[in-house]
C-alpha cells in the first residue's frame, strides 16, 4: 500500500499543477474533477486507493487560500505567488496531509514531500520543502503530540 500511496501521491501532484497551470492561462474548462478522473483513468491497474487521491486533490483545491495562508508564515522570505509553482503544489499536499491526514504519520508525509519535490522540483526544492513542513511539524504537531502525552493516564481500576 505505501508504494501505492506514493502513486497516488504523484497522481495528486499532477492533477493539481495541472488544474493551477490551465486556470492561470485562462483555461476556464480546467476542472479539477475531471483531471483528476483522466489521471486516474490513466494508472488505474497500478492504483487501488482511489478515495485517498480524491480526497487528497479535493481537499487541496478546496482550501488552496487557506494552504497559502498557512504557508506564508512558514516561508516569510518567499511570497507565495513567488514560490515555484510544483514546489507551491508539493507544499499544500504536504500541509493539507499533515493537518487532514489520519492515517500517515507526520513524518512519512514530510518524506513523501520531499521525494516528490526531488522527483518534479528544482535542485533545491527538497530542502525548501523540508525546511518548511519541518517547521510546520516542530510548530503546530509536535506540540499538540507533547500536550497529548502529558496529559495524566487514569489509572486501571
Amino acid at each position: 500500500m505505501a508504494s501505492n500511496r506514493h502513486l497516488g501521491r504523484i497522481i495528486a501532484l499532477q492533477t493539481l499543477y495541472e488544474q493551477e497551470f490551465r486556470h492561470d492561462a485562462g483555461d476556464a474548462t480546467a476542472d479539477v474533477g475531471d483531471i483528476l478522473a483522466r489521471n486516474i483513468q490513466r494508472y488505474k491497474a497500478y492504483v487501488e486507493d482511489q478515495a485517498f487521491i480524491k480526497r487528497l486533490v479535493l481537499g487541496v483545491a478546496k482550501n488552496t487560500e487557506k494552504l497559502d495562508e498557512t504557508l506564508q508564515p512558514l516561508a516569510p522570505e518567499w511570497p507565495v505567488n513567488q514560490i515555484a509553482r510544483m514546489d507551491r503544489t508539493v507544499l499544500h499536499i504536504g500541509l493539507w496531509e499533515l493537518e487532514h491526514g489520519q492515517d500517515v504519520p507526520p513524518k512519512v508525509v514530510i518524506n513523501e514531500a520531499v521525494e516528490l519535490a526531488k522527483a518534479f522540483g528544482g535542485d533545491n526544492s527538497s530542502k525548501f520543502v523540508n525546511g518548511v513542513l519541518g517547521t510546520f511539524y516542530r510548530q503546530h504537531i509536535e506540540p499538540s503530540a507533547a500536550a497529548s502525552d502529558a496529559k495524566p493516564k487514569k489509572a486501571a481500576t
